[in-house]
């Protein structure tokens, strides 16, 4: 059985559809807090931030008691 954990791109691409991120800075934010390092290298390009960014907005789900801004 292997522990290994997932490449800083895979795991971004679990956060954008795990819907808990709005923006591809709230995945980089997620990935330092979970020890990833080199996210800036891992996420470059504008075909991949296009990519993460619209997986973020087809599964973002606002934290239960979040109030819409009206």
């Amino acid at each position: 059985m292997s522990n290994l954990r997932p490449t800083t791109l895979e795991r971004a691409y679990e956060l954008a559809r795990e819907g808990r991120c709005r923006t591809v800075s709230d995945i980089k934010q997620a990935l330092s807090s979970e020890g990833y390092d080199r996210i800036q290298d891992a996420l470059y390009g504008p075909s991949l931030t296009a990519d993460l960014r619209k997986l973020c907005q087809q599964h973002y789900m606002p934290p239960t008691g979040a109030h819409p801004a009206d």
